[in-house]
C-alpha cells in the first residue's frame, strides 16, 4: 500500500520530470491537443446545429403534418411509378377539412429552385429589387396551420382567396431589400409584370444555420387563386395540415391516409401513390444525414488522439533509457517496482491531461471563433464533451504510457547502475 506522502513524493518527482524538458513536453502532447480541440469543436458544431433544427421544427409545429403525391426525400432519378402519379388537388385539401382529427388545412404551391433552396424571381419596388425571391400560393388557413408570425398587418382573408386579390405578404429579407426601416403596409411592388398590395409582413424565420439567411425569408406569400392566375401550369400542390393535438397525430395520419387513397382510388391490395411525412420525420432525415457525417468527423479527431498516445509512448521508451541508473539509484535504495511504476505512469498521465486541457482552451477559443467568423455557423460548447476530451486525453497517458512504465519498473537494478 503506498502512503500519501509517499504518493505525494512521487507526483512531485513526475512534475519535476515534465517541467525540466518543457519544449519536449510540450511537442509530445500536440497530437493530444490537436484531437481534443477538433472533438470539441466539432460537437460543439454539432450541438449547435442539432439545437436549432430542433427549434425549427418547433416553430413549424409538432402537429403538422404534409402531404405530397411524391416522396419528400427522393434522392436520384424518380421511378416510372412515381412519375406516373397524379398530383393533388385544391378539393383534396378541401375534403380534408371535414376529418374528425384534422384542426386546419391549407394547400400551397411555390416557385424556387430545388437544386438551390432559392426563388427564381425579382421582386421590384420603385428602383429597388429583390432577387432570387421565392414566389407561394397558400390559401388563407395557412396562417392557423404554420403559426405565422406576423410583424405587421394582416394574413390575407378567404375573402382575397376567393375574389383572386392582388394582396401579398412579404417576409422579412424581401421587406429588408426593398424598403430597408420604411413600413411597407399599403405599398404596391411589381411581380412578373403585375402589382400587387403588400398587406401584411412575417417576422425572420429561425435559421438551421444561426445567423445565417434562411431562403423562406426571402418569400412573397399570396392568395392560392392568385397564385394560380400568375402560373395556371402549376398543380403540384403540397398540403399541409394540423391536427388537433399532437396525440392526435396517428389518428389524422390514417384518416388523411384513408380519404386519398378512396379518392385517388387505389386498390386495397396496392402501397400508397401518395406521401404523408411529419415535422418529427425532419428531425429523423436530419440525424441519418449528419450522424455518419459526425462520425466519421470524429474518427478523424481520433486519429490525432492515437498519433499524440504514440507519440508519449515514444518520448516514456526515451525517458526511460535515458534514466536508467536514476532507476537502478532508486532502487538500490529501496524504492519498489509498483512506486517506479506509478511515478512513469503518471508522468505519462500528467503529460496527455496537461494536453488535454489546453486542447479544452483551444476548443473553448475556436467554439468562441467560428460564429465571428461565419455568423451561420452556429456552436455551442457542451460539458459532456469538454469531459469526454479530457477523459480521453487522460486514458491515452494511460493505454500508451502503461508499457514504459512496466519496463522501468522491471529493469535489475544492477545493470541500471552499471548503465552509462
Amino acid at each position: 500500500m503506498i502512503r500519501k506522502s509517499e504518493f505525494g513524493e512521487i507526483v512531485n518527482m513526475a512534475t519535476d520530470t515534465i517541467n525540466s524538458n518543457k519544449l519536449r513536453s510540450g511537442l509530445t502532447v500536440l497530437g493530444i491537443v490537436i484531437g481534443v480541440a477538433v472533438v470539441i469543436g466539432v460537437s460543439s458544431i454539432g450541438r449547435g446545429l442539432d439545437d436549432n433544427v430542433r427549434q425549427l421544427v418547433a416553430s413549424i409545429g409538432s402537429n403538422v403534418v404534409f402531404v405530397f403525391h411524391l416522396d419528400f426525400f427522393t434522392f436520384g432519378r424518380l421511378t416510372d411509378e412515381m412519375r406516373s402519379r397524379k398530383e393533388l388537388t385544391y378539393d383534396d385539401a378541401l375534403a380534408m377539412r371535414d376529418l374528425p382529427h384534422i384542426k386546419a388545412v391549407s394547400a400551397g404551391l411555390r416557385i424556387f429552385r430545388p437544386e438551390l433552396g432559392v426563388g427564381s424571381y425579382s421582386v421590384k419596388y420603385q428602383d429597388k429589387k429583390a432577387r432570387n425571391t421565392i414566389i407561394e400560393g397558400d390559401m388563407s388557413s395557412a396562417k392557423d396551420v404554420f403559426d405565422l408570425p406576423m410583424a405587421s398587418g394582416r394574413w390575407f382573408s378567404e375573402f382575397d382567396d376567393e375574389h383572386h386579390s392582388p394582396v401579398i405578404v412579404i417576409c422579412y429579407e424581401t421587406q429588408r431589400e426593398l424598403f430597408g426601416d420604411q413600413d411597407p403596409l399599403g405599398k404596391e411592388v411589381n411581380i412578373e409584370g403585375r402589382l400587387f398590395q403588400i398587406v401584411g409582413t412575417v417576422k425572420k424565420i429561425k435559421s438551421v444555420f444561426g445567423g445565417g439567411k434562411d431562403p423562406n425569408d426571402n418569400r412573397v406569400i399570396m392568395p392560392l387563386t392568385t397564385f394560380k392566375t400568375l402560373h395556371p401550369e402549376m398543380k403540384q400542390h403540397i398540403i399541409s395540415v394540423k391536427a388537433t393535438s399532437h396525440d392526435d397525430m396517428p389518428k389524422a395520419m390514417d384518416e388523411i391516409r384513408e380519404l386519398l387513397r378512396r379518392r385517388r382510388r387505389v386498390a386495397f391490395d396496392k402501397p400508397d401513390n401518395f406521401a404523408i411525412m411529419t415535422s418529427d420525420s425532419i428531425t429523423d432525415v436530419w440525424n441519418q444525414l449528419t450522424g455518419a457525417l459526425f462520425i466519421g468527423m470524429f474518427a478523424i479527431s481520433s486519429v490525432g488522439l492515437v498519433v499524440g498516445g504514440v507519440g508519449v509512448m515514444n518520448i516514456m521508451l526515451v525517458s526511460v533509457t535515458e534514466r536508467t541508473r536514476e532507476i537502478g539509484v532508486r532502487k538500490a535504495i529501496g524504492a519498489r517496482k509498483r512506486d517506479i511504476l506509478l511515478q512513469f505512469t503518471l508522468e505519462a498521465i500528467m503529460l496527455t491531461a496537461v494536453g488535454g486541457i489546453i486542447g479544452i482552451l483551444t476548443g473553448a477559443i475556436i467554439v468562441w471563433v467560428i460564429p465571428q467568423l461565419w455568423p451561420s455557423l452556429p456552436a455551442r460548447l457542451s460539458m459532456f464533451w469538454v469531459t469526454f476530451g479530457f477523459t480521453s486525453a487522460a486514458g491515452v497517458g494511460l493505454v500508451f504510457g502503461i508499457y514504459p512504465a512496466w519496463k522501468a519498473a522491471t529493469l535489475d537494478p544492477i545493470e541500471s547502475l552499471r548503465y552509462e
